[in-house]
């Protein structure tokens, strides 16, 4: 797995209480983190773009727009960074909401310092992983994408566990014709098996 470079990767701090803002924040430089602080849900939707890595840290209770509610657009604009959600002792029941509209984590207010670190270490690096996957996706959708017309219906038939003779009776063409085609669609997918093949496929959602 390639590594993002910790200075591209920044946890994002949302919080209207300014000194609690300011106290994690600083706990995060302290730790050789890439902090960005903001006063609310709305200022970091308004800042934070596609291809934003690393992970986020909300307070819960907000005015306007709550943790909750953020995790729901976040989730809406299929935003892959993992958030973790800080609530108040008395707010378990959001705190289950919060998980059930995608949160990675909670923490209880007070919190330890190490925990908190110890949680965005791993959001980092559950980031890190979902960038690769959706790189390599993209990867092969992109391959996927440059089959001819004819390629992509060998490749469905052959995702269908379809032979090369069902395959010929099916498009209508020599078995020969499929073979061609069939070694066509191995080169371009960069396949080095039949299974190499089915596997990429089926990760990538094309099948």
């Amino acid at each position: 797995m390639v590594m993002t470079p910790a200075a591209e990767r920044t946890v994002f701090v949302v919080d209207d209480d300014a000194a609690a803002l300011d106290s994690l924040v600083m706990l995060l430089r302290s730790d050789g983190l890439n902090p960005s602080g903001f006063s609310s849900a709305g200022t970091f939707l308004e800042a934070l773009t596609r291809d934003a890595r690393g992970c986020v840290i909300s307070d819960v209770r907000m005015p306007g727009m709550d943790g909750v509610q953020l995790l729901k657009t976040l989730k809406a604009r299929q935003c892959i960074l993992p958030v973790i959600v800080i609530t108040g002792h008395a707010d378990v029941t959001v705190a289950v909401q919060a998980m059930k509209a995608g949160a990675a984590e909670f923490i209880q207010k007070p919190f330890e310092s190490e925990l908190i670190l110890r949680l965005v270490r791993a959001c980092l690096e559950e980031n890190d992983d979902a960038v690769d996957a959706s790189a390599r996706r993209n990867r092969v959708l992109s391959r996927i994408d440059s089959l001819t017309a004819r390629e992509r219906q060998v490749l469905n038939l052959i995702m269908d566990g379809a032979s090369n003779k069902v395959i010929a009776a099916t498009l209508a063409i020599s078995p020969r014709t499929v073979e061609i085609y069939r070694a066509n669609v191995m080169s371009k997918m960069r396949a080095d098996s039949l299974s190499d093949l089915i596997r990429m496929t089926l990760s990538s959602g094309a099948a």
